[in-house]
């Protein structure tokens, strides 16, 4: 069985491939929203323009 070593500088270097795991998320919720948003207003009532 292999010793564990504590390596502080792979944190540093992991840095980068967990900021593009929160932009890719926040991307796809973005998306969500955006495709939500779109939906609501197709799908809304036409408006008269009595009302």
């Amino acid at each position: 069985m292999e010793d564990l070593i504590f390596q502080p500088i792979n944190f540093v270097n992991n840095l980068k491939y967990m900021g593009l795991g929160m932009l890719g998320i926040f991307i796809v919720i973005g998306l969500i929203v955006g495709v939500t948003v779109l939906l609501n207003r197709a799908s809304a009532p036409k408006k008269s323009k009595e009302d």
